[in-house]
């Protein structure tokens, strides 16, 4: 395990019964990184980082912690910290006395409890509350101390399982944001299991994409967005329209792809898919022009507006394009321009560079 590594699965499965939940699962985990697994329910996120915290057991592979293997190590040995959906907060014990808590258990001195209690209270702008007990907090709060609670006893890594699930989208936002800058003010290392794409992309160093208990990819938010590996991955993460074909084409300065209805797509040189291999071509829809600025595109096309909705920011047309009937354009429109609207024809395309294409 290299110095930058401060977690590793390896060949780590996770069974109930008949039921595999985690599939031969290997990720590596970086030190001082924010780490997202990201996938729809069911999909072997949580049970992933269960194991790592001790709360279940792997039923073959193995977890490693700063390159010891840790099975059989007790949770609170472990040196992880844990954040939970809920808080997990003692409501007899004030807030103060609740971070005292897993400094208490591992037998800290007092006078040294005392001064991380308090340095825990400011990390988190809390100080002021510190003999409230947690019913008396709003719900962005109670977040705050569990925060504070699980970074207090100075832990190797802080999971958090879906720790802003309960809040309401504004809060959740903000709430977002001051964790990312908590991130960065503590170095320590972060792995947090979300459903929202949108948070994931937010706020982590990495992404690792789950569904049916297997990691389908894990890169960096923009890796992930740009150059999915595989169709869940480009379906899964952001908006994209799909148009389904064959590669009838391919050579070192580009690829063409036939959909299905016989539109011929260019694109970039697509390595490790070939003539006759069945594809999905996806398209972002703030990457698809209209109107002039398709003009030197190498994918033109022209067709009817079947739907236009004005979003403030952008504009949402809908055609119904052979092969995909809700195909989507995001577009700003500016000035006087005036956006499309229902029956318009338009002319738009795209260049090589914008379709991502996997194998089907």
């Amino acid at each position: 395990m290299t110095d930058n590594i401060i977690s590793r699965y390896e060949n780590v499965s996770k069974s109930y019964g008949g039921l595999t939940v985690v599939k031969d699962l290997d990720l590596d985990i970086h030190r001082g990184e924010f780490l997202s697994l990201l996938g729809p329910s069911g999909s072997g996120k949580t049970t992933t980082l269960m194991m790592l915290a001790g709360l279940q057991s792997p039923s073959s592979g193995h977890i490693f912690l700063n390159d010891r293997p840790i099975e059989g190590i007790p949770p609170h040995r472990r040196n992880i910290g844990v954040v939970f959906q809920n808080y997990a907060l003692f409501p007899h014990m004030t807030i103060a006395e609740n971070l005292a808590y897993p400094l208490k258990a591992r037998r800290i001195p007092k006078p040294e409890i005392a001064r991380r209690v308090q340095r825990g209270l400011e990390m988190v702008k809390l100080h002021a509350l510190a003999q409230r007990r947690p019913t008396e907090l709003s719900g962005g709060q109670q977040q705050r101390v569990a925060l504070a609670r699980a970074l207090v006893f100075e832990p190797s890594i802080v999971l958090l399982d879906e720790p802003l699930g309960a809040l309401d989208r504004q809060l959740r936002e903000s709430m977002q944001l001051e964790l990312k800058q908590l991130h960065r003010e503590t170095g320590v290392t972060m792995v947090y299991v979300t459903h929202d794409q949108a948070e994931a992309m937010t706020m982590s160093d990495r992404v690792a994409v789950f569904n049916d208990g297997r990691l389908l990819q894990c890169a960096p938010p923009r890796e992930i967005y740009d150059q999915p590996k595989s169709a869940f991955v480009a379906e899964f993460v952001g908006e994209n329209n799909r148009l389904a074909g064959t590669i009838v084409a391919s050579a070192n300065d580009g690829c063409t792809v036939k959909a299905d209805t016989g539109l011929m797509i260019r694109t970039r040189p697509q390595p490790g898919l070939e003539i006759g291999d069945a594809v999905f071509v996806y398209l972002r829809p703030e990457r698809v022009m209209v109107g002039p600025a398709a003009a030197n595109c190498e994918n033109k096309y022209v067709v009817e507006v079947a739907d236009a909705i004005f979003l403030g920011d952008h504009t949402r047309l809908r055609l119904d394009l052979p092969g995909n009937p809700n195909f989507t354009i995001k577009q700003n429109f500016f000035g006087d321009a005036r956006p499309p609207g229902p029956a318009d024809r338009i002319e738009f395309g795209w260049t090589v560079q914008a379709p991502q294409v996997v194998a089907a």
